[in-house]
């Protein structure tokens, strides 16, 4: 595995848009003694540019920060290396953002509502090569498979889902197509395909859809 500098080593990149957040886990996780946190990171640009240089064996990112989101990022690293090891770590409680994020490649996924010790396990999971969820968020996945129930979401594509949770956090058509690198007319396109999937006809309608899906400003 890229990154491990010796077997009994784990090097971590910590991506966060709060210094005071990244700051408390990297306390936590050095404490563990062979948890080394190699790099600190606020945003998706400087989490990637960081991932290059610093080649970390995981990577534990939140989904939410600026400009693009962790799971955009995430698409990014795992185009550059396929073995990159990422646990997403967020607030974010609502199944369809851990189906996405799993669906997306990551190897855990971890709520920030969890206890502490759950992301040093989750840690110490994924870098012995084993996925981790959040034990609650895991009861949902299994709950939802049983139900058979589908979710609006599902048939929104990575792209459009990735749009739809930049809409949420009240960011502009042309914001968004300046963070991802697309034009603001492919983002306007991408808008109403979201609209017509979600039966939304306005975007107060759409920012609706969205909180009762779970997406949060």
């Amino acid at each position: 595995m890229n990154g491990q500098g010796t077997k009994s080593t784990t090097t971590v990149l910590l991506v966060d848009d709060h210094a005071v957040v990244r700051e408390g886990y990297r306390r936590l996780l050095e404490r563990q003694g062979e948890i080394v946190v190699v790099g600190e990171a606020a945003n998706a640009e400087e989490a990637y540019t960081l991932f290059c240089r610093l080649n970390p064996g995981i990577v534990v990112m939140d989904i939410t920060l600026p400009g693009a989101s962790g799971i955009d990022v995430m698409r990014r690293m795992l185009n550059r290396d396929p073995t990159t090891r990422v646990v997403i770590f967020s607030m974010h409680e609502d199944v369809i953002f851990a189906k996405r994020a799993l669906e997306g490649g990551a190897f855990g996924y971890v709520t920030k509502a969890s206890a502490p010790a759950e992301l040093v396990g989750a840690i110490r999971k994924v870098a012995a090569g084993e996925r981790y969820v959040s034990s609650s968020v895991a009861q949902t996945l299994v709950l939802r498979d049983m139900a058979a129930g589908r979710n609006p979401t599902d048939g929104l594509t990575a792209r459009e889902f990735e749009i739809l949770h930049l809409l949420a956090q009240g960011h502009s058509v042309r914001d968004i197509a300046q963070s991802l690198g697309l034009t603001p007319k492919t983002i306007a396109n991408h808008q109403s395909n979201i609209k017509q999937k979600l039966g939304a006809d306005t975007t107060i309608q759409l920012l609706k859809a969205a909180e009762e899906l779970g997406f949060e400003r």
